[in-house]
């Protein structure tokens, strides 16, 4: 017999959750924990066991976690046989132009969804930063808002991965949706520290063209193969997660102690634990009956829609630092009442991940903002704004789709 009504329920077991992140427990652990308060509150025991169970054995709750283990494995695999490196320095002696390698090589290693991976270019953008005349604050934007503009379009993005899972959107139409945004993030970040930037000297190239390009192809060959075979072949992303890591064990055929380095970080199972518990929280929400109840107050009190949509996953993202969870949090609270559409599903995205980027315990902006020596404040002087007009792009484009 359930204790309390859902909306109690979900308040509790959302304090709950702000306690533990605010406490820095693991975004994993945090989001199992209060589904299981949520069911335990509000709903009868064989209704919890029933949500345990088929969310467990939901095929899309395994295909989301096996997507996650994949990408997160993929990535620490480049770390630790320091293909990253090998990646990193051939693209950047591939050109002469700055510019161009400031922002495209950070958006490059963004492939890599790593926890703080913005670090990782940081080095080579500083040396090019430098010959541009930059300054710390637009060294740490540069190597921030470049690096984070290709997650709304690119396919193997955890966060894209799970709002399509929960709103039930194809991730093409909400790539789709997003273009424009992400055009609009690019002549953002041109505009704020690139058009005016010259060089003050030519940037060293010791290293011949073709030794360079082939270093690159082979590096970023098994990326390269998960999006295509993806993309072209419509192939699971979770098998073409696994198809990209067994290229790269063939490429570099790492030594016993690396694979063990790699297959026992944690990142790995916490992330995938991270991508359960955002099913499991939806699965707990809808059982339990609180989106339709909180579906009765939004509709008794004339809520937007809209403004929902451009306000909750924001500020969730803010708060707990994390885009996936933003969304996850903020999706039982607007299921109820909303029919997820394409575009309604890029809003609920666009909003969380921009309110991630601004979020002081973003590690990316922590990380390279520490490694620059940027004071937050004069960061967010250039961040702010750019942060703004791609979010009043973002809502257009929901008004206009």
């Amino acid at each position: 017999m359930a204790f309390l009504d859902p909306l109690t329920a979900l308040t509790l077991s959302f304090i709950l959750l702000a306690a533990m992140l605010y406490k820095r427990v693991s975004i994993g652990i945090a989001l199992v924990s209060s589904a299981i308060i949520m069911s335990l509150l509000s709903m009868d025991p064989t209704d919890i066991i029933e949500v345990f169970i088929t969310t467990t054995i939901d095929p899309l709750t395994i295909s989301l976690v096996a997507v996650t283990m994949g990408i997160m494995l993929l990535s620490l695999l480049y770390r630790e046989t320091q293909t990253l490196d090998s990646l990193s320095i051939s693209f950047g002696n591939l050109l002469k132009n700055p510019k161009i390698i400031v922002s495209v090589l950070p958006a490059i290693i963004g492939l890599l969804p790593v926890p703080g991976g913005a670090l990782m270019s940081a080095p080579l953008v500083e040396k090019n930063a430098e010959s541009l005349g930059f300054k710390e604050d637009k060294k740490t934007y540069v190597n921030v808002w470049f690096r984070h503009i290709i997650f709304p379009i690119y396919p193997m993005s955890q966060v894209l991965i799970l709002a399509a899972a929960l709103t039930g959107a194809s991730i093409t139409s909400i790539i789709i949706a997003q273009i424009p945004v992400v055009v609009a993030m690019t002549i953002v970040g041109y505009f704020t520290v690139l058009k005016n930037a010259t060089p003050t000297n030519e940037t060293n190239q010791d290293t011949k063209l073709q030794e360079s390009l082939k270093v690159f192809f082979i590096s970023f060959s098994p990326i390269l193969t998960m999006i295509l075979t993806v993309v072209i072949f419509n192939v699971n992303v979770s098998i073409a997660a696994f198809a990209g890591i067994g290229l790269l064990l063939l490429i570099t055929r790492p030594r016993r102690q690396v694979l063990i380095k790699t297959i026992s970080n944690t990142a790995t199972y916490k992330i995938a634990l991270a991508a359960y518990g955002a099913m499991l929280l939806r699965s707990a929400t809808m059982t339990s009956g609180v989106s339709n109840a909180i579906a009765q107050t939004i509709v008794a009190y004339n809520v937007s829609e809209f403004l929902l949509l451009a306000t909750i996953p924001a500020a969730l993202a803010f708060l707990v630092g994390s885009p996936s969870g933003g969304i996850a949090i903020s999706f039982p609270i607007l299921a109820g009442f909303l029919s997820f559409t394409p575009s309604s599903a890029s809003l609920l995205f666009i909003s969380a991940y921009l309110g991630y980027l601004a979020a002081p315990t973003h590690l990316c902006l922590a990380l390279t903002a520490d490694y620059f020596k940027c004071p937050l404040n004069k960061m967010y002087k250039l961040l702010i704004p750019s942060l703004v007009i791609s979010f009043a792009v973002a809502l257009l484009v929901y008004y206009i789709l």
